[in-house]
């Protein structure tokens, strides 16, 4: 039999090996054009290999990890093996599913790299954890995918291994309470109490007597001695939620208690030791306080040693659909109803508002939702009926820097509404698919 008969051979042979396999298998060429489709990948993408060989492969499941994160493309440029991945595709019919993957270089005979393997299973409703590496377990109820969220969790699993002092920053729903608790189950205190204090919640005399604790007969009502939040958390974290409303007379006693572990209950004549992680969080400038002299300048700075910023809602309007996704799993769960999803119409007025109250208000909108749902699927009618005032989205063109920020905004619009679907989010916009995918590596998406 001639040689390019036995190749032929070989290769039919290795081909129907690849279709009995359990795993989704597919590989590219140099330029990421699909060339093998298995019958896995077939079942688990609803794709047929008629439909996807010869496509680009960012142009069957297009994901958030396309471009530099893709793995399929670090293999291939680095030569080495790209290990098990925890990530989320699309399938035919725009459904999100979670695959684990595992990426390699294709080399000829002569090792010169000509393409790439990627191997993938669908671990969709499984409770497998998300790989070493890609996101810490303390983080898991903070969700988000942005590049400032991103870089938050890199910080902040850095900054949860020291005993320094964090201060939160951000506004209002950001979600401060939940990287708090982040910061308490990654340190080494974990298995210690974590106690919050809402300086705001409080006056200012009862403040005291609850952070301090009080020895018997210290005042009237005083009939036994009390311990404070501090003595509780003896070992653990204290959070301090609106620590700009601390009191100066409480500042003073708390950056006491930073700079020599110690501290004064009320009517004690002997001060207390204590080892306490210290965790802050604040919507307010500390530094503008400071200069109006309303918190102490000194407690500021030692306060700030790691100071972390989370952006609002609006600076990261492309984890609104995690966060939806997120939600709808939880608040469906809570009421015991199914919801499938969110209608791509639900999904471009959530874009177009601006979510003044962050996260939360999101939940909010998702759970008032869930309850009004009467199938499966969120519409429009089930929203609070403010955001149908949202505004207007603007058309993609392209005109380049003025209408920039607007523009990358419409773009991640349009393909969350869409389920990232590519060829659904062009006809849409009236451009042609290889227009968006030119914008949508402008932007970086």
């Amino acid at each position: 039999m001639p040689q390019d008969g036995n190749d032929m051979t070989s290769r039919d042979d290795l081909d129907r090996v690849l279709d009995d396999l359990g795993l989704g298998v597919f590989t590219v060429d140099e330029d990421f054009t699909l060339r093998f489709f298995n019958r896995e990948a077939e079942r688990i993408t609803g794709y047929s290999r008629a439909e996807v060989v010869g496509k680009k492969c960012h142009e069957v499941f297009y994901t958030p990890n396309c471009n530099e994160r893709c793995q399929l493309r670090q293999a291939i440029r680095t030569g080495r093996k790209i290990g098990r991945t925890r990530l989320d595709i699309l399938d035919k019919s725009g459904r999100r599913l979670a695959v684990e993957v595992s990426a390699a270089p294709l080399t000829d005979a002569s090792g010169r790299i000509v393409g790439g393997v990627e191997t993938f299973l669908d671990v969709s409703g499984a409770d497998i954890p998300l790989p070493e590496g890609v996101r810490s377990p303390g983080l898991d109820e903070f969700v988000g995918a942005d590049d400032a969220v991103l870089r938050l969790f890199e910080t902040l699993t850095l900054a949860a291994g020291t005993t320094a002092p964090i201060l939160l920053l951000g506004e209002t729903g950001t979600g401060k309470d939940l990287l708090a608790r982040a910061a308490h189950r990654l340190s080494h205190r974990r298995d210690g109490p974590f106690v919050k204090i809402n300086c705001a919640a409080l006056p200012e005399n009862l403040l005291e007597s609850e952070l301090f604790g009080y020895k018997k007969g210290a005042f009237t009502d005083a009939r036994a001695d009390k311990p404070g939040i501090l003595q509780t958390a003896e070992g653990g974290t204290v959070f301090f939620d609106e620590i700009g409303e601390l009191p100066l007379a409480l500042q003073a006693k708390l950056l006491q208690v930073m700079e020599e572990k110690r501290f004064h209950p009320l009517g004690a004549t002997a001060p207390r030791t204590v080892d306490v992680r210290l965790v802050a969080a604040t919507n307010r400038s500390l530094k503008a306080l400071a200069a109006e002299g309303r918190f102490r300048e000194d407690l500021y700075f030692r306060l700030r040693v790691l100071e972390l910023e989370i952006p609002p809602l609006r600076r990261r309007r492309g984890d609104i659909p995690l966060l939806v996704e997120h939600f709808i799993k939880h608040i469906g769960e809570m009421y015991h109803k199914r919801i499938a999803g969110a209608d791509p119409s639900v999904m471009k007025l959530l874009f177009r508002h601006d979510f003044p109250g962050n996260v939360r208000e999101l939940l909010h909108v998702v759970e008032h939702a869930v309850i009004l749902a009467r199938d499966e699927v969120l519409h429009v009618g089930d929203l609070p009926p403010s955001l149908a005032q949202a505004a207007p989205r603007k058309a993609v063109t392209d005109d380049p820097s003025p209408l920039a920020r607007s523009e990358r905004d419409c773009l991640v619009e349009e393909l969350a509404a869409h389920g990232w679907n590519m060829t659904r989010t062009a006809t849409t916009l009236g451009v042609n698919r290889s227009t968006l995918w030119r914008k949508m590596k402008k932007y970086g998406l």
